[in-house]
């Protein structure tokens, strides 16, 4: 099983002056990222982090990229290529590469590519702490409880990490009559708007990018909700729709004045409240850090349900796997 604590011994033995993370991946996995990255920007006093997409990340090639880093390489598939240049990239540089993916016979299973694997198990049956956000969480936590004195949240993401489960079936529950009155409503409608803020900005991403543009066909656009004011809601008709996350924590003032807004001035509105689904047991100190789990499901279940009332199955694609998008790499 894996082990955050041996991981963390690991990578300060062979060096305990890390200053710097790296994030790499794309569509999909770059979402289960992003929430961590959010989280040492937030916490940590001595880490600087850089989470992009995996190509971007390898174009860029910054002089912090060095044997004083940590890189997370995720791919759920294992060879998804912009994935494994960057872990050839980390791997040059002297980061200490942590590969995740969900195939042991990937491409990404090369000892060249990394410095520890972690496989993952994926299914309704596994829990959250142990699928690829919750274990970034758990090595990060448990990298800052090692290496900082004044870092003060170890047990309350501890907690966390084994409360959300619970807090997604109950989230489920409530919620899937109101995704599927919303699938059949909504079936039709030729554009969305999906507004999330804080951790839960890459769920209204990946809701956006992944659940709806890729598995659905459907056009919309994901906004933050902080710059909602700052020229997206100059769209706002009576004949939009717009999807709000709703925090619990921090940000959710953001999200709160969005909603306000668009029910103000008659916008057609789905809200999903984290705050509705029982995240009071988690600990308001890291609370922000949960918020992408639920919206994580909750992206999936509205997904699921458009997807039947559709007719229009997750997996179908007209590109992605069907033609040739290869691009040439630079890195031999």
């Amino acid at each position: 099983m894996f082990d955050e604590k041996k991981l963390v011994s690991k990578i300060l033995g062979r060096n305990k002056n890390i200053t710097d993370v790296f994030f790499a991946a794309c569509g999909g996995s770059l979402n289960d990222l992003f929430p961590v990255h959010y989280f040492i920007e937030s916490e940590s006093k001595k880490l600087h982090s850089m989470c992009k997409p995996a190509r971007e990340l390898v174009l860029i090639d910054s002089p912090r990229w060095n044997d004083k880093s940590i890189t997370f390489v995720l791919s759920h598939s294992g060879n998804t290529p912009e994935a494994i240049e960057a872990a050839k990239i980390a791997k040059n540089n002297g980061s200490f590469v942590i590969a995740i993916t969900n195939d042991k016979n990937s491409k990404l299973n090369d000892s060249s590519l990394y410095d520890d694997l972690i496989v993952y198990n994926w299914g309704k049956s596994v829990s959250h702490k142990d699928v690829p956000m919750g274990i970034e969480f758990r090595i990060v936590n448990e990298f800052l409880h090692q290496t900082e004195d004044d870092y003060t949240k170890y047990e309350d993401m501890l907690s966390g990490l084994n409360q959300i489960d619970s807090i997604i079936e109950n989230a489920k529950n409530i919620q899937k009559d109101s995704a599927a009155k919303f699938a059949q409503k909504y079936r039709k409608q030729p554009f969305l708007y999906i507004l999330g803020s804080g951790a839960s900005t890459s769920q209204a991403y990946g809701f956006a990018i992944c659940s709806l543009m890729e598995m659905q066909w459907m056009d919309c656009a994901y906004i933050n909700s902080a710059e909602f004011f700052h020229g997206p809601f100059e769209v706002l008709q009576d004949d939009k729709v717009f999807v709000q996350c709703i925090n619990a924590g921090k940000t959710r003032v953001l999200d709160e004045r969005s909603r306000d807004f668009i029910e103000k001035y008659h916008g057609q509105l789905e809200v999903i409240d984290a705050n509705k689904f029982g995240m009071d047991k988690i600990k308001d100190s890291v609370v922000d850090y949960f918020n992408p789990f639920v919206f994580y499901e909750m992206g999936v279940l509205y997904r699921d349900e458009l997807s039947e009332k559709r007719g229009h199955q997750t997996d179908f694609r007209q590109y992605m796997g069907k033609v040739d998008y290869s691009y040439e790499s630079d890195i031999k």
